[in-house]
């Protein structure tokens, strides 16, 4: 891959995408393929295909994709498996027919079974049953990794997949009906902040422990195992390290500086016990994460402030639109 290859980064507006494209950039990467989903709309198989047709990109960073938290996807399954679905097999189909030298699939670690031996070793994929809050997202990353391997085998196609562990970072999303973890506690313990309200309630237990990785040191290993790693075999993606949710709440509301109390709401799901990366295969080949928790949560917690407004901007008009 080189600093003018034709780089297509679908979701370029998400989190992870936005991640790849900075860290691209930074490296000096200069000829980068972008669109909309308004531009290109991915779930359009005809519309990726003529897109592909036209801008013949060399490089294909898969990142665009339905996600959310375990609120999400326990209330819109049938989207989280439908969109997913349409996506990833249109662009990893487009891809090959129109001859991209080298793709990236970014899965999840929500693919491997739910009570996996710790740390996840990629072999255990489809050793057990998935967690049933998010198996129909779970099942999709699943078809769109044997995806890449089948036209691997087949047709040679270069398709590598990357499975990460939990993200967060600036560009999350904050919406407290379809965010992850990480971004809802930190709004949470923001608004109880600027409230003066006296507790602020999680759900579950607190007891799952959970690994986070932020989004631009995902990004940096991206690129890193586009330009080095050409295998069938999928690769974890994280930092090897996890905490419990208990732990990052507490964190959360240094971080954000609530002094109420936090109080776990155990009538409400917590999710796969434990979900922590075996990362060796990614370590063997010389990558490890360089920001810490604390740090990353400092600066999305600065980040998400920053934006604040266009956050509940943008989650209005969701509300308005669904009215």
């Amino acid at each position: 891959m080189e600093r003018a290859s034709k780089i297509y980064v679908a979701g370029h507006r998400g989190m992870v995408g936005a991640a790849i494209c900075r860290r691209l950039r930074q490296l000096g990467y200069t000829n980068l393929i972008l669109r909309t989903r308004q531009e290109l709309d991915l779930i359009d198989q005809a519309a990726v295909n003529r897109f592909f047709a036209q801008e013949r990109p060399e490089y294909v960073f898969l990142a665009a994709a339905r996600v959310g938290g375990i609120h999400a996807n326990r209330s819109y399954p049938a989207e989280f498996i439908y969109e997913n679905l349409e996506i990833q097999t249109h662009v990893i189909h487009a891809a090959w027919r129109y001859g991209v030298r080298k793709l990236l699939f970014l899965g999840s670690s929500c693919i491997y079974p739910r009570l996996a031996p710790q740390p996840m070793r990629e072999e255990v994929l489809l050793t057990g049953p998935l967690e049933e809050t998010n198996q129909w997202y779970a099942i999709a990353k699943i078809a769109g990794l044997m995806m890449v391997q089948a036209y691997r085998r087949q047709y040679g196609f270069r398709g590598i997949c990357l499975m990460p562990t939990n993200l967060y970072g600036p560009g999350d999303n904050f919406d407290l009906e379809t965010s992850h973890v990480v971004p809802a506690l930190l709004r949470k313990f923001h608004e109880a902040k600027v409230s003066g309200a006296s507790e602020v309630v999680v759900w579950g237990t607190g007891n799952p422990r959970r690994e986070f990785l932020h989004v631009d040191d995902l990004a940096d290993a991206a690129i890193f195992l586009m330009l080095h790693y050409d295998d069938e075999a999928i690769i974890n993606v994280g930092t090897g390290e996890d905490i419990t949710i208990r732990e990052l709440a507490e964190l959360i509301q240094q971080v954000v500086g609530f002094e109420g109390r936090v109080v776990f709401d155990p009538s409400m799901p917590d999710g796969t016990p434990r979900k922590l990366l075996d990362v060796s295969r990614l370590r063997a080949l010389g990558w490890q994460p360089r920001i810490g928790l604390r740090q990353g949560l400092e600066q999305t917690y600065r980040w998400m402030v920053e934006h604040y407004p266009e956050i509940v901007q943008a989650e209005a008009a969701r509300v308005r639109l669904r009215a």
